[in-house]
């Protein structure tokens, strides 16, 4: 094989490898999208049934149990402890829960989700406190 087919080689497999990896960008530009949808999708139906739970009990009919999610858990936190900062780290240490990089970064959107409805508030950079 001479220098010149070499190159051509090169070529062809940089030029493959990097139809792939646009395909790969588009692939997750487009589930990251998916993603925030179905995540804005949940913490609406969370909305949606915390008011319909506090209709239900304002009208004297017995409130369901609540179910002990992650979101519920978080929201116990904050109301036990309101005057307190938390990061999401500690939040999950606080709970019991894992720790690794991926479990901690699902909180964080957790927090930013509760942030954003109005739930809590950031007084810091990555520090969460319930609002009052």
């Amino acid at each position: 094989m001479n220098v010149i087919e070499l190159l051509a080689d090169l070529q062809a497999q940089h030029d493959e490898t990097a139809a792939r990896a646009g395909e790969l960008r588009d692939r997750i530009q487009h589930l990251t999208a998916s993603l925030a949808e179905t995540e804005a999708r949940l913490a609406d139906l969370a909305t949606t049934r915390k008011v319909i739970t506090g209709l239900a009990a304002a009208g004297g009919q017995p409130t369901p149990p609540e179910t002990n999610t992650a979101y519920q858990a978080i929201v116990n936190t904050f109301n036990q402890h309101p005057d307190q900062e938390f990061r999401a780290r500690e939040l999950h240490e606080l709970l019991g829960m894992p720790t690794d990089e991926a479990s901690v970064n699902i909180a964080r959107s957790r927090l930013g989700r509760l942030t954003r409805q109005g739930f809590l508030i950031q007084p810091g950079r990555g520090r969460y406190q319930k609002r009052t």
